[in-house]
């Protein structure tokens, strides 16, 4: 499943790399592609041709696989954190916490200071929305599961308002800007980007893999995860840490993109089972083509318009939560 998925994201990264308002045969995108790597000579593609691929398509790809592996990890972590299907980055409030942490950067003028306060406010912002999420619920009582999302939605509500509260404070130059945070887009992407992502998405993805037999235990409850030697309140700070860096990354270079954490763990978790040594990096290539396939048909059904990333996301992912919901019931959970 893995070496499939690995096949279909390569394939579907090829097809954004040519497809778009100019469409460019597959030889040709290849043909550029084997220029910079000194395979082909230069002579036999145009300098357009090769700028449209190099400077515009390859980063935009490589920065919506990172984004869409983070998100989708950052799910696959904190369900199993929370020990709750449901559990999602926008569901308990981490997205909504990262995006204001970046509009509160830009409106309150501390990413004059310099570009690298965006993501650090985006992290901080997620950051302290899980921390607060997972305090106040405290996951593993009885009513943990209820509780949780309760307290996720009036999180997401609560940043949700102070969002719209900066766009009501907000210059006519910097509303542009906050569209972009709060519908989420690919549009800006550049190699700069990819390479601001990278090492944040790395140390995400590594940490979160070396808690995956860490996960599997809380799976059998915080208690029983104890007796068997994990030191559970440092998992615990851990995975919060490590999720709210995953999203809070996204989030910063990409907006808000709503419901890949939710549904693509759950499909990963329907290929490979629960246990999250396989099912971890399955959901991070599952979510990289899922925002890959989803930023292609955003920029190819209206052009030259773009449609937004996270409408896609949302009117995806919303029928599947509610499915699930439903799921859930006939399960007889509450």
């Amino acid at each position: 499943m893995l070496a499939l998925s690995a096949m279909l994201l390569l394939l579907a990264m090829l097809a954004s790399f040519a497809v778009g308002p100019l469409r460019l045969p597959p030889l040709e995108v290849l043909q550029a592609v084997g220029v910079k790597l000194g395979l082909v000579d230069p002579a036999a593609v145009s300098s357009r041709d090769l700028a449209v691929v190099w400077q515009l398509r390859i980063p935009r790809a490589l920065l919506g696989a990172m984004v869409g592996a983070a998100l989708a990890m950052a799910g696959a972590s904190l369900q199993g954190l929370f020990g709750n299907p449901l559990a999602d980055p926008g569901i308990v409030g981490v997205s909504q916490g990262a995006a204001l942490g970046a509009v509160a950067a830009i409106v309150l003028g501390a990413a004059s200071i310099g570009g690298w306060m965006i993501p650090l406010a985006a992290f901080a912002g997620g950051a302290l929305a899980i921390s607060l999420t997972y305090l106040l619920a405290r996951p593993g009582r009885a009513t943990g599961n209820a509780t949780l999302l309760l307290v996720g939605i009036a999180m997401a509500a609560l940043c949700s308002a102070l969002i719209g509260f900066l766009t009501y404070i907000a210059t006519e130059s910097q509303l542009q800007s906050l569209v972009f945070w709060q519908l989420g887009s690919l549009a800006s992407a550049d190699w700069r980007d990819v390479l601001a992502v990278a090492p944040l998405f790395l140390l995400g993805a590594v940490a979160c893999m070396h808690l995956a037999v860490p996960l599997d235990m809380l799976a059998l409850g915080e208690r029983q995860a104890q007796h068997l030697g994990l030191d559970v309140p440092r998992t615990r700070r851990q995975l919060v840490a490590f999720s709210a860096l995953l999203v809070g990354a996204a989030v910063a270079f990409a907006g808000s993109i709503g419901f890949v954490g939710l549904v693509v763990p759950h499909v990963a978790r329907m290929l490979v089972g629960p246990g999250h040594r396989w099912m971890l990096p399955l959901s991070g290539l599952l979510g990289a083509v899922l925002v890959v396939v989803a930023d292609t048909a955003a920029r190819t059904l209206d052009p030259p318009s773009e449609i937004p990333l996270g409408l896609f996301s949302a009117s995806l992912g919303a029928p599947f939560f509610l499915w699930l919901v439903l799921q859930q019931r006939r399960k007889g959970h509450p």
